[in-house]
């Protein structure tokens, strides 16, 4: 495994609070090249986990990660919000370091969305205030600007009548729909999607699916594992097929889905398309 490499610009500072541009440098936006990883290893004890995962994001990109449960789509992307440290390699966002020591972890999830399998809401709050929590408390937003802002992305994604009922009261689409709205209220410049239909019963995958739809047309940028082997046909601008912690093979849905170039991607997809799932 080679060594970490911290070359150029991290993100310091002190610790998240205030405004959007407080505690620390922000992270210069606008750039051609939104994430950038490389050299990416990560183990759990002695179980490698991501084997020098190298992989570009374009901005407005949506990159779909598939592969068996276990091939390290999960870790990657918690690694990539700082949820997990890493062995060795580097991560760029918006151009600068946002890996190894010295970087204000607070401050650089400010700018990434993260969205898991499973809601998280917080059951003692309404959905309009489990989305206003975090705007008010780190970007500094005052409670008006956070319930206009609020509204506004709950009509948005046509949860504007659930605003004040509390979690327990939602489908659980309506959940994940929630959890999606709360992460974008942070105004993220990258969104990372992890199996976000997973916990869902089947009649109820299609309203969350279109809302990640929605944000595709809208241009996020989105690192997205999955499952749902049509929906990263249709969405995505990119493909990458994960085994055993190592990117096989990545490229755009048409060719990686019906012309795939390497043995260990047609046998993914055969199991797939015997199992009924594609």
């Amino acid at each position: 495994m080679p060594g970490a490499d911290a070359s150029g610009a991290a993100v310091g500072g002190s610790a998240a609070g205030g405004s959007a541009g407080g505690g620390g440098r922000g992270l210069g936006g606008g750039g051609a090249e939104a994430l950038r990883i490389e050299g990416l290893w990560k183990a759990f004890g002695a179980n490698q986990v991501l084997r020098g995962i190298d992989l570009s994001v374009a901005a407005h990109e949506v990159i779909c990660l598939i592969g068996a449960s276990g091939s390290g789509k999960s870790t990657l992307l918690r690694c990539v919000n700082l949820l997990e440290g890493i062995e060795a390699g580097t991560i760029w966002l918006d151009g600068q370091v946002i890996s190894g020591p010295g970087v204000n972890q607070n401050l650089v999830r400010r700018h990434i969305g993260i969205v898991f399998q499973s809601f998280n809401l917080f059951p003692h709050m309404t959905v309009e205030r489990n989305v206003t929590l975090a705007p008010t408390k780190v970007l500094g937003l005052s409670r008006a600007e956070a319930a206009e802002q609020a509204r506004v992305l709950l009509d948005r994604f046509g949860l504007a009548e659930k605003r004040s009922d509390y979690p327990d009261r939602l489908s659980g689409g309506q959940q994940q729909r929630v959890a999606i709205v709360r992460a974008l209220a942070m105004r993220p410049r990258l969104m990372l999607l992890d199996e976000v239909t997973s916990a869902l019963d089947p009649e109820l995958v299609a309203e969350v699916l279109d809302v990640i739809r929605e944000l595709a047309s809208g241009g996020m940028t989105m690192l997205i594992a999955t499952h749902e082997m049509g929906f990263a046909r249709d969405i995505a601008s990119r493909v990458c097929f994960l085994e055993d912690g190592q990117i096989v093979e990545q490229a755009p849905p048409a060719r990686l889905f019906s012309e795939p170039s390497d043995e260990r991607t047609r046998r993914f997809l055969r199991r797939i398309v015997d199992a009924g799932r594609m």
